[in-house]
């Protein structure tokens, strides 16, 4: 939510709507405030995920600081070229994108073929499964050595240094 609310107040700054952006902006310092809390909290629990500490990896650091940014220049620029008001709830996010190449298409599952009856699906039931005879153990073949070559090193390659 602190990312959909810095990102969107991002936009709202672009479209000049510096009031509304200033309130999305808090919003999402406020869920950071959350995040972060929780993130402190899972750091310093005992257990086997002692290792990972979420407020420590670069995706979380990196948000607190454009959130801070990103709001200062909000502010900044209301003070001296909007003088929008901000106002006391936050801006919906828009959460059905209207932009893009196509038109997202809701998934449906196939309808099922005729051929897919209930003795067919009982049919593969693994436990049933005939036993398998290869399991026996292959005898080893016994490895016939190979001559290799007798290679000795040539003194005469015709290569001098100088």
């Amino acid at each position: 939510m602190a990312y959909a609310y810095c990102y969107h107040g991002q936009t709202l700054l672009a479209s000049d709507k510096c009031g509304e952006a200033i309130r999305s902006l808090q919003e999402s310092e406020k869920f950071f405030a959350k995040a972060e809390a929780l993130c402190k909290e899972y750091g310093e629990t005992k257990g086997p995920g002692t290792t990972a500490k979420p407020s420590g990896h670069l995706f979380f650091r990196k948000l607190g600081s454009l959130i801070k940014n990103t709001l200062e220049k909000c502010q900044r620029e209301n003070g001296f070229i909007y003088f929008q008001k901000v106002p006391a709830e936050a801006p919906q996010l828009e959460l059905k994108a209207n932009y893009g190449l196509v038109e997202p298409v809701p998934f449906e599952f196939p309808a099922l073929n005729a051929h897919w009856t209930p003795e067919t699906v009982a049919a593969f039931d693994l436990t049933k499964r005939p036993k398998e005879d290869t399991a026996k153990p292959k005898t080893d073949e016994e490895v016939k050595p190979l001559k290799e070559p007798d290679i000795k090193p040539q003194k005469d390659s015709g290569c001098q240094i100088s």
